[in-house]
């Protein structure tokens, strides 16, 4: 019998720039948390196991702030990111405080997946649409010849805030509709007009198409992604401690672009026909606020989610 599609939510970042723990603040009246759309969504479109990967000590917090809610509707589990899981013959530097980044928060849950599953962002808003969309591709499809993995992407110029810089994996796409690679941008942000790129703290700058499809982190993967991640590890730790030891990330696109590199994997890239929303800074709060709080009186969301 073929296992269902997991989801596996990404809630262990710090929130550094917006300061606080931003995946359990309340978006709506109700007191209801992002987390609580992207869920009820997953429901819907089929999902019936959520894995929360948090820190331990946010654990009691994370319980109190949605597993409640979500316990008696989802099978829930939670895993924990910690600077310790990493390889042996490789030290955690003395001052790094940082998270090993999304390929590693995505190997930590490799416990409680069996199976195909999705990866989303804790405090980011997607839309129903993509999770039916990626529920109906994990259901339908299994590795063959190649890893057969899939992404929703979403306009850049969608996904920027007014209040500073975001990081995005840019997109790049064949006739096919298949992800060619995604190169992580750390530092995006609205200038004169339009959407650009720096990597050298500012100095120089460089200008992207607002239409640019980008990742969300919204993957689609099958087990096969669990190992590539661990046998990538060892090298990312070699180099990112050796150049940046306090503030390297192994990300999780940068191991799906080897794995295309390679030719051992392809990415379907589903297109979302919902706009996303993410609190990047606390600025950013009231604008999801007020999206949210105009879906629920549309309709699109009922008023009280978990209520049989």
């Amino acid at each position: 019998m073929r296992t269902k599609p997991v989801l596996v939510i990404m809630a262990a970042g710090m929130g550094s720039r917006y300061g606080g723990l931003k995946q359990i603040d309340p978006v709506d009246e109700q007191g209801h948390i992002i987390m609580d759309f992207s869920i009820y969504d997953a429901k819907q479109a089929g999902f019936e196991k959520v894995v929360f990967i948090i820190k331990k000590e946010n654990e009691a917090d994370f319980r109190s702030a949605i597993g409640s809610r979500i316990e008696p509707y989802m099978e829930t589990a939670y895993v924990y990111q910690d600077l310790s899981g990493i390889p042996e013959g490789f030290a955690v530097p003395r001052d790094r405080v940082k998270p090993w980044g999304t390929a590693h928060a995505v190997w930590s849950a490799a416990g409680e997946i069996e199976g195909p599953f999705a990866v989303i962002n804790a405090d980011d808003y997607y839309g129903r649409d993509a999770f039916q969309k990626i529920y109906e591709y994990l259901s339908t499809h299994t590795d063959d010849e190649k890893y057969r993995y899939t992404m929703v992407g979403y306009e850049l110029q969608n996904t920027v805030t007014d209040y500073g810089h975001v990081a995005r994996g840019l997109c790049e796409i064949n006739a096919a509709g298949e992800l060619i690679k995604v190169t992580e941008r750390t530092r995006i942000e609205k200038r004169d007009g339009g959407i650009a790129y720096t990597e050298d703290e500012g100095r120089t700058w460089h200008a992207i198409a607002g239409d640019t499809l980008v990742s969300m982190n919204m993957w689609g993967f099958t087990e096969s992604i669990l190992k590539e991640i661990q046998k990538g590890f060892p090298a990312f730790l070699e180099k990112g401690l050796r150049e940046n030891p306090l503030k390297c990330e192994y990300f999780l696109p940068s191991v799906v672009s080897k794995l295309l590199e390679e030719g051992k994997a392809s990415v379907t890239v589903l297109s979302s026909a919902d706009k996303w929303y993410g609190v990047t800074y606390k600025e950013d709060k009231p604008v999801v606020v007020a999206a949210m709080q105009r879906m629920e009186q549309d309709g699109v969301y009922p008023e009280h989610f978990w209520i049989p």
